[in-house]
């Protein structure tokens, strides 16, 4: 058995969910934040046979899209450094882990 954890874009993840319960897939969804930009993300929890792993890996990337987004001159990036001007970043997309699980039991 496998845990997939995929920190989605808030945007991204309703069609992610969608098409993984259209897949058969059961999803737990967690709000997350993180990155530079603070941006809302959604880490969604998928236990799965190890042979369906590549069949979810291929439903998210499918619905999650990366996209360019400006950062204002406001905006503080990292160490109090303010750019002068703003600046174009790309945000979206998602991050995947697979990991094994030892041991899975219902309570």
């Amino acid at each position: 058995m496998k845990l997939i954890l995929a920190i989605v874009n808030y945007d991204d993840v309703s069609a992610v969910t969608r098409a993984l319960t259209k897949g058969g897939f059961s999803s737990t969804r967690l709000s997350t934040t993180g990155g530079f930009m603070m941006a809302g993300n959604v880490t969604v929890l998928i236990g799965v046979d190890e042979e369906k792993v590549q069949a979810v890996i291929d439903i998210v990337k499918e619905h999650s899209h990366s996209r360019k987004q400006m950062i204002p001159a406001t905006t503080e990036l990292n160490y109090g450094y303010y750019p002068s001007m703003p600046v174009e970043v790309t945000v979206g997309g998602a991050t995947i882990f697979v990991v094994d699980i030892e041991r899975f039991e219902r309570a």
